[in-house]
């Protein structure tokens, strides 16, 4: 909207401007009119000449006791470039006539051109003229006179526009515009910037007319009003040079102005009376592009195509590069097509625009072939076009083909810059070859060209992807002295590549350290904790993070919530993920699939299904749609449970549902057949795989094999391999190495070893996870030495040790005693930066407590306490450990510190316990233990009766032992062999022999074999009751039974017989002693005799 002036004879009455953002734009113009002219108004119209438009404006008017006001209300459906208005008072209007109304009325308006015929503007235009264009100093002479009093803004308008044409000098002028708005309160008139700003653009004076224009718009922004007034002083002159259009919009352009300036050309070009010039819109496209603001960057080329104004090579390379923008590569196409039509030669930068669009989509034959074309053309390669291509082919994953084109920008003598190199680095790193990239890195500098942030940050993501966060390290420390500080991306690699090696408190003490330097961990930062911990089991240091973030002002999103959902339910702490979940809903975080899934994973896991059916639906009803993970979750659930049906009616609701199973799911549901002995379906699902789109190759049959190997199934597995073998296949190291982990589970040591030796025969190599199983083979079958052998060759053949080699050797060494080589591998791990788990820590404790060091023991539980690894089975080990040694107070302590630390003592932390007391005679301790456990609901077992019998029985209270047998049988437990065989030894103890061999035969029933222990307790007892021929028998029996008893328990019962007077007898079994080499052959019942002074009687085992 604009103010205008309607003039009749002395009488003026500016126009107030209405402003209105969107059309329709109208104009409200208020004035007096005498009372006898009010009744012609109804028929008076006013008349706008616009360019190429005529429009008329209805008239409202309502009358007063002396007159009326009429207003005047003008509606357009654009803002128009107006001349000045016609008179249109039909009758004179006298000037002395209600001046009150007119008082109130004019100090409104605000005046934006000059009246036509005001003799006081002539008038003070000439006296300023006078004294501007005078000798002498023309601010002086005016400051002593009373033009400052008399300047506003009409009579600035009224100098510019009598004299602009005149002066001979446009820098006075605007000298005297700054001066005179100094001068005033009010601002200057838009006109007045128009007419100066045209005049010194006539000048080419355009760096002065520049910055008179940039205060123009920042006095009124709208672009309407401005081209209007620019438009109109434009327009008085043929001579005027139209440059100050596009002085125009380079101004909006450089005040950020953007939208502005796409406004004031499309207006230009709408009205056809003016266009801004093809360079102008050339700029004006390619600052559109750079702004992403493709909407209006489609409407100005539209504009420009319809006011004719041409294309030139900078026009048309800016299209190709805003079709390859939107992805429209086909019209990237055409248009350079055009390009050779219209004869328009292209340049170097259109074949590099056009390079670089064709390596975005992958298509690194076009772009290929244009580099030649180009060449052809006369045209040179330069560095761009060769980055471009080498980018394009390191994403293509052909860095060695990236690094032929390095050479060949050589060999055209040119210098590969920093952005090449990083290129080709890069490409390198996303490949994992990363000698190549450091030699690459020490080629650039070599070239004198120094590594910058991007370099450093890429081979830093690409040592923490392999797991060397030493080598890390020495980056970060290379890149303190080149002078670069690390920036939150990378410290967020190196954190990465912590969580990567296990080492979360190494994260956490990098974050600490980011803060320190000033360096501000952001939302990705945050994420990356809080996820890390989660992964390690460290779920209550991410919700530590979580309230960090909240207090940094940063806010989590559902991805962070999703990390922190599934880190507490892999922890077991379902209650916390659900008030996790629902607190989302408080804090306006709504939870996507993801974050559903992590809790329906959790609670499938945690075997709350109804509950992870209720977010199922719940899901569903927000609107959110299962993905193939949700189903996943819970087919997973059914076939873990042996609920096969569930799982294939949920598959079958899936498929239905349009979702493809992948192998994961279909490999869960091949797994829970496989469990549930149903082979043939294992099979017939693996073979429906086609049926669902995805093709059995030899991923899918590795898969099938490794479903069956886990399950046990190795006799099934193989036979998968040869089917595999048949189609033509080869097995790979994933096939093989299921098979190896397959056979070390099922103890089938030689056989693993062998395929081991036929996979590398045929070419194979085999990896970390194929050592893994060999050594876990070789470590629980007790060959320590052999794992220590295949550990060495995994360190010869250049492979990586992981945390589960390192647990597994160390695992096997302390099974084995070997407790100074397990720590000597735990330094090494270490090393390596990977952090010891709560396994590994276990594992070591326990051997500790079995080696009697709980000196160290103890250490490492404090080092565990620190990280809030502590288990039960940490307790239980100490717990072991010390009742061993017999110091029962420090295992007592123990179990209140677990109570403590809020650790609950199971079935195994009281029967150790109960053991312990039993065994050193404290019984009347080890009941009160077990009425304490029964009061916290934990249930005995046999193990825990057994040692209670063992006590009570030592200390010949027989009766007591039966009756603990009595009770635990009462109890629904059922007694184990062990149990049995204890219960014998109490009855022979009693010489209940009846009672003894009903137990006996109870062991029988159950499959199971007596003990050399039980067998020669018996002997005794029969030989006690002069029953030797019975005797005689057991003896015949263990031997039929394979059972050999130990030399010492050979020499007992030979000494007992001789030494009680049945020297006869004492013979007879050592002649059946010697003919099995239970004893020496040269063995005599007097040598024995005096070796059996020195043999302690016989106890029972456990």
């Amino acid at each position: 909207s604009s103010s205008y002036y309607l003039t009749r004879g002395t009488h003026v009455g500016p126009l107030p401007p209405v402003q209105s953002s969107t059309p329709p734009f109208s104009t409200s113009i208020f004035l007096w009119v005498e009372t006898e002219a009010f009744s012609t108004l109804n028929t008076l119209h006013i008349r706008t000449e616009c360019i190429g438009t005529k429009e008329e404006a209805a008239v409202e008017a309502e009358a007063g006791s002396e007159g009326a006001v009429a207003m005047f209300r003008v509606t357009r459906a654009r803002p128009l470039l107006l001349l000045p208005w016609s008179r249109i008072i039909p009758k004179p209007l006298s000037d002395a006539r209600s001046p009150h109304l007119r008082s109130q009325i004019l100090p409104f308006c605000v005046s934006s051109e000059s009246p036509e015929h005001d003799s006081d503007a002539d008038d003070l235009a000439r006296e300023i003229s006078a004294l501007l264009f005078g000798a002498g100093n023309w601010k002086a002479a005016m400051a002593a006179s009373d033009i400052p009093r008399r300047l506003s803004p009409a009579a600035v308008s009224a100098v510019l526009r009598q004299i602009v044409g005149r002066a001979p000098d446009p820098k006075r002028l605007l000298d005297f515009f700054y001066w005179s708005g100094s001068q005033m309160v009010s601002p200057h008139a838009l006109d007045s910037y128009a007419v100066l700003a045209v005049a010194l653009c006539d000048s080419g004076l355009f760096p002065l007319a520049s910055g008179l224009l940039e205060r123009m718009v920042k006095t009124c922004p709208s672009p309407p009003s401005v081209l209007d007034n620019i438009a109109g002083c434009f327009s008085r002159d043929p001579r005027s040079d139209s440059a100050v259009f596009s002085v125009l919009i380079d101004t909006y352009k450089r005040a950020g102005m953007l939208k502005e300036a796409a406004e004031v050309a499309l207006l230009m070009m709408k009205g056809r009376a003016f266009a801004p010039s093809l360079r102008c819109c050339n700029a004006l496209l390619k600052d559109l592009l750079r702004a992403n603001s493709m909407n209006l960057f489609w409407k100005v080329h539209d504009f420009m195509s319809r006011a004719q104004l041409g294309h030139d090579v900078y026009t048309f390379t800016t299209l190709i590069e805003a079709y390859f923008k939107v992805g429209n590569v086909d019209a990237a196409k055409n248009v350079f097509l055009e390009m050779e039509q219209k004869r328009c030669a292209p340049s170097a930068v259109t074949y590099n625009t056009l390079i670089c669009g064709f390596c975005r989509v992958g298509a690194l034959g076009d772009a290929f072939q244009l580099k030649e074309e180009m060449v052809k053309k006369g045209l040179a390669a330069d560095n761009y076009t060769y980055s471009v291509l080498i980018s394009g082919l390191c994403k293509n994953s052909q860095s060695i083909e990236a690094r032929i084109l390095l050479d060949e920008i050589s060999v055209r003598g040119l210098k590969p810059d920093i952005f090449i190199y990083s290129s080709l680095i890069d490409g390198f790193v996303r490949e994992s070859k990363m000698d190549e990239a450091f030699k690459l890195k020490d080629e650039m500098i070599a070239a004198g060209v120094q590594p910058n942030m991007f370099t450093y940050n890429v081979l830093i993501r690409g040592v923490c992807k392999a797991g060397d966060i030493h080598k890390a390290h020495e980056l970060l420390e290379e890149m303190d002295r080149m002078g670069w500080k690390p920036d939150t991306r990378t410290y967020n690699l190196v954190i990465e590549g912590y969580f990567k090696v296990r080492s979360p408190q190494e994260a956490l003490r990098l974050l600490e350290e980011m803060k320190i330097r000033n360096v501000l961990p952001n939302l990705y930062t945050y994420s990356v904790m809080i996820n890390g911990f989660c992964v390690c089991g460290e779920s209550r240091q991410a919700e530590v993070l979580l309230m960090e973030m909240h207090e940094n002002g940063l806010e989590p999103n559902a991805v962070v919530y999703s990390a922190l959902i599934s880190g507490q339910c892999k922890e077991g702490r379902i209650m916390e993920a659900v008030q996790t979940f629902e607190k989302m809903a408080d804090l306006n975080v709504p939870p996507d699939t993801f974050c559903y899934n992590s809790l329906i994973m959790g609670l499938c896991k945690a075997g709350n299904l109804e509950e992870a059916k209720k977010y199922f639906t719940q899901m569903q009803e927000r609107g959110l749609s299962p993905n193939m993970f949700t189903y996943g979750a819970l087919i997973n659930w059914h076939s873990k449970s042996g609920d096969m049906d569930g799982a294939d009616e949920l598959l079958q609701l899936m498929v239905a549902r349009g979702i493809k199973p992948n192998d994961v799911i279909l490999t869960t549901l091949i797994d829970g057949y496989c469990k549930s002995d149903n082979v043939a379906k294992a099979f017939s699902t693996f073979h429906s795989m086609l049926g669902h789109g995805v093709l059995p190759d030899v991923q899918t049959y590795s898969v099938l094999i490794h479903s069956l190997s886990k399950s046990g199934k190795i006799q099934e597995a193989f036979q998968a391999l040869s089917e595999l073998q048949g189609k033509g296949l080869a097995p790979d190291v994933y096939t093989y190495s299921s098979l190896i982990f397959g056979l070390c589970k099922t103890g089938d040591i030689v056989k693993a070893v062998t395929l081991h030796d036929e996979m590398c025969a045929r070419g194979v190599e085999p990896n970390i996870v194929t050592y893994n199983a060999l050594i876990d083979g070789f470590c629980k079958s007790g060959n320590i030495n052999r794992a220590k052998e295949y550990f060495k060759i995994i360190l010869a053949k250049g492979l990586v040790p992981t945390s589960v080699t390192y647990t597994t050797m160390i695992d096997g060494n302390c099974k084995a005693g070997n407790m100074s080589e397990a720590f000597v591998l735990y330094e090494q791990m270490l090393s390596r930066g990977i952090s010891p788990d709560k396994f590994v820590f276990n594992v070591l404790i326990s051997g500790c407590c079995k080696a009697g060091d709980m000196e160290m023991a103890l250490h490492l539980f404090s080092e565990m306490l620190q990280k809030g690894f502590v288990t039960v089975l940490t307790f239980n080990s100490l717990v072991d450990g010390f009742c061993k040694l017999g110091k029962l107070q420090e295992a007592t302590k123990l179990l209140q510190e677990m109570v403590d630390k809020e650790v609950m003592p199971n079935n195994v932390t009281y029967t150790t316990l109960i053991d312990g007391y039993a065994k050193a005679g404290h019984l009347e301790e080890a009941c009160r233990l077990l009425l304490e456990m029964q009061d916290r609901n934990i249930e005995p077992n046999s193990v825990t009766y057994t040692s209670l019998i063992v006590g009570h029985n030592k200390m010949g209270n027989t009766s007591a032992a039966s009756a603990l047998f009595e009770e635990m049988v009462a109890n629904g437990i059922h007694p184990d062999e062990i149990t049995y065989e204890v219960m014998i030894h109490v009855h022979c103890k009693e010489e209940n022999l009846a009672e003894a061999f009903k137990f006996r035969d109870a062991i029988i029933a159950k499959g199971k074999q007596l003990s050399s222990a039980a067998y020669v307790e018996l002997l005794k007892s029969l030989c006690r009751s002069e029953k030797f021929s019975e005797a005689l028998s057991m003896l015949n029996e263990m031997i039929e039974k394979g059972v050999k008893p130990s030399y010492s328990q050979s020499v007992m019962l030979v000494c007992s017989l001789d030494a009680a007077g049945f020297s006869d007898e004492a013979n007879q079994f050592l002649n059946v002693m010697r003919s099995n080499s239970w004893v020496p052959t040269d063995a005599s019942v007097s040598s024995l005799t005096n070796e059996g002074q020195d043999v302690p009687s016989m106890e029972v085992a456990r």
